[in-house]
């Protein structure tokens, strides 16, 4: 079949389109590639599971393009991340990074994010129309992951204009640039912290190259690259997603506003409603897997929509209703498995908090334009608005 997510309406609700398909076959080629590959399309929740879990559905980009004759410029550092390996690579280069995004961490870091929430919002003039995503849910996260990496703030504005480049849907020679531009301000970064060590993620990664991991040159900028994109591109939709459900849920939003202690209970099922990571990063089989009741052929690269997943109605009934009293938190929004987000921790941290201020601040917030005119980023990865124009 062709391949829906093309649709321009897709943008604007991709869930009946899945819906559709799902009903039919949770599991589903599309069309072809230029090589004559079949892709598949996961949109059943337990076949998602299951597929983010499999062994068999490597990760391993550089097997799977080897050879094949790319005419893509990616920098090496960022088209073969940690998010691009398996095993045991993959475990390795995990495991020094998640203590820096457990619960204890991340605790660590809210005075910081408070503090940047309030700073954002003092911009907003009350009575203006004030676009929530360019003025909080873009710079909050990339401030507090800069902050985490040791980017010094001079160089931020250049950091998240790079990083919004690699997500440019259809643009190749933008995303290839981005990626060099990326890649040698983080060698450089990195080599300046050589110098003069401080005590930021990017320094004990340093260390740690430096130590007995011997993190390679490559593995090290590769690492920073991965952790400065991953952990602000896709809390950005999160906060913007969550503030579009709320608003076009009064009711929901009133009892968040007057009970803001459940917001935490809530960021589940606010993640599971419209998730921002549409579809799951790039996998491939290595072997023939059958899936769904469908055969999938040793080779072929699938995708998992996570959104379509967790509108799965045979894991969550009514998945089209937003309801705070669900239980949620088996959505795969975050992931399942080795490859589970582990900045999920502090991704709820900064989107309790800015809920949280949002809500209690601005009590009478509204949306400035109606829903059916929100702009949303043309890229199946991630689902995000390109604007929110809120009103108090």
């Amino acid at each position: 079949m062709t391949d829906p997510t093309q649709d321009p309406r897709f943008l604007q609700d991709p869930y009946p389109t899945y819906a559709a398909m799902r009903s039919t076959c949770p599991v589903q080629p599309m069309s072809a590639d230029s090589g004559g590959r079949l892709t598949y399309l996961v949109t059943g929740y337990t076949e998602a599971r299951e597929a983010l879990g499999d062994a068999r559905l490597s990760k391993d980009t550089a097997v799977f393009f080897a050879g094949k004759g790319s005419r893509r410029r990616l920098h090496p550092a960022v088209a073969h991340t940690m998010l691009a390996s398996d095993p045991p690579q993959h475990t390795r280069l995990r495991k020094l990074v998640t203590k820096a995004f457990t619960t204890g961490a991340v605790a660590g870091l809210r005075p910081f994010i408070s503090r940047v929430v309030d700073e954002l919002l003092d911009r907003w003039l009350i009575g203006e129309p004030f676009d929530f995503v360019a003025g909080l849910a873009v710079p909050l996260p990339v401030i507090v992951i800069c902050e985490l990496l040791g980017i010094p703030e001079a160089d931020r504005p250049n950091v998240q204009r790079w990083s919004a480049e690699l997500f440019a849907a259809g643009e190749p020679e933008v995303i290839d640039a981005a990626s060099h531009a990326m890649a040698d301000y983080m060698t450089g970064l990195s080599d300046a912290k050589r110098r003069v060590p401080g005590s930021s993620l990017l320094d004990r990664l340093i260390s740690a190259r430096d130590g007995d991991d011997h993190l390679s040159e490559e593995e090290l900028v590769s690492l920073a690259v991965l952790l400065l994109v991953a952990g602000h591109e896709t809390t950005t939709h999160f906060l913007g997603n969550a503030l579009l459900a709320l608003l076009r849920h009064p009711a929901q939003l009133e009892r968040l506003r007057e009970n803001p202690d459940e917001i935490p209970a809530a960021l589940d099922e606010l993640l599971r409603f419209d998730s921002p990571v549409s579809t799951a990063t790039f996998r491939f089989t290595t072997e023939a897997v059958t899936l769904g009741g469908t055969e999938i052929p040793a080779g072929a690269p699938v995708l998992i929509a996570l959104g379509a997943a967790n509108r799965d109605p045979e894991r969550f009934p009514s998945p089209d209703l937003l309801d705070l009293d669900r239980n949620a938190a088996a959505h795969l929004g975050f992931g399942h498995g080795i490859h589970r987000c582990l900045g999920a921790p502090l991704a709820k941290a900064e989107a309790e908090i800015a809920l949280r201020v949002v809500l209690t601040r601005f009590p009478g917030i509204r949306l400035a334009a109606p829903p059916d005119q929100l702009q949303w980023r043309h890229t199946r990865l991630v689902r995000g608005l390109a604007s929110l124009p809120v009103l108090v």
